[in-house]
């Protein structure tokens, strides 16, 4: 899916298969994803809770601890160059310099007991090999940016000393302060109540206008989607269900579970008194994911096909993608008769 002649192209995940050893079994959590991102481009990646969409984040950045985990298959490119090979001490020198990423848990991401300035300095005094002169300053005009008043003092105080959405702000000055090419959140507005989820948001929309920075925003809420998303992808079962632009995936979805999912999110145009439809039954057991679609026991749409064989990608042009046996030409003449008759 990835045009490799795009001089814009920054990112390139194929065919990645992540894997963790267990007692009970091998859990395949993140099997054959494929995507890619440009500069400047905002991509987010949707699913249910245990979709694989955090391991996916976090194998970009080369966080999975092998064992349990391990890279069976696939390739990830950042500008060419492929990471799964890269050494630990190679990949120490990308992270936070030119890929930063934001936990979904400030509070656990911070140490508590160094102050907010020591640890926004340290990314800068690694990577960069700058005084600490100069380090703090650039550390103050980066929590400036990121709404933070009273930079000067704020630098001085521990993590304990903000509110939510603050330390939220905090980790997104680390991961930007040494202007990384690409910015990967892992749910950063989960913990937050809906106005500072707002203005998280709209802190990334400014922070990408001003820097250019691409972004990765892996979350289950729709809603942030919704407001700040270029392309999305569709994770189910550890594999891409559907994927594109962010108003063909609301507007023109074509899978069983993107249609699930959004409707089962409330509407403001919608009827206050229709209840929402939530998805029927759980997720398939990883240790042991079914053949064909993993979408199968919860589809309303499910054909015997469905069961046997992994549905193709369908490529519905202008970059949307969908993996559903529904797109197939039989299908169609299928549901044709029967709504003939």
């Amino acid at each position: 899916m990835a045009d490799r002649t795009n001089p814009e192209l920054l990112l390139e995940v194929d065919n990645l298969h992540v894997s963790f050893s267990t007692k009970r079994g091998e859990v395949q959590a993140v099997r054959g994803v494929s995507f890619s991102l440009s500069k400047g481009e905002t991509l987010a990646i949707v699913g249910e809770s245990g979709c694989g969409k955090s391991v996916t984040a976090q194998s970009i950045m080369r966080l999975i601890a092998q064992p349990p985990g391990k890279y069976k298959e696939g390739s990830i490119r950042y500008k060419g160059k492929e990471l799964t090979t890269l050494s630990e001490k190679e990949m120490q020198k990308l992270r936070g310099l030119e890929m930063g990423m934001i936990f979904q848990d400030p509070m656990t991401s911070l140490n508590p007991v160094i102050t907010v300035g020591e640890q926004i300095r340290e990314g800068l005094m690694r990577h960069q090999k700058i005084s600490k002169a100069d380090a703090t300053k650039e550390a103050i005009e980066m929590l400036q940016l990121v709404g933070i008043a009273d930079p000067e003092k704020r630098m001085k105080q521990h993590p304990h000393q903000f509110s939510g959405g603050m330390r939220q702000r905090l980790m997104i000055a680390m991961a930007l302060v040494c202007k990384p090419d690409i910015l990967i959140a892992d749910e950063p507005t989960t913990a937050l109540d809906v106005t500072i989820q707002a203005q998280i948001i709209d802190l990334f929309k400014e922070i990408q206008r001003k820097t250019g920075v691409a972004i990765i925003i892996i979350t289950h809420d729709l809603g942030v989607v919704a407001q700040i998303a270029d392309r999305i992808c569709v994770m189910y079962a550890g594999k891409i269900a559907e994927t594109g632009m962010s108003a063909a995936v609301f507007q023109q979805h074509q899978h069983p579970y993107t249609e699930g999912i959004l409707k089962s999110v409330p509407r403001l145009d919608g009827d206050r008194d229709q209840p929402l439809i939530p998805v029927p039954g759980t997720p398939p057991n990883l240790m042991n994911p079914p053949e064909g679609c993993p979408f199968y026991y919860r589809c309303e749409y499910a054909m015997k096909v469905c069961k046997e064989h992994a549905p193709p990608e369908s490529d519905l042009g202008d970059g949307h993608y969908v993996h559903c046996w529904l797109q197939d030409a039989r299908a169609h003449s299928i549901q044709a008769s029967r709504q003939h008759t």
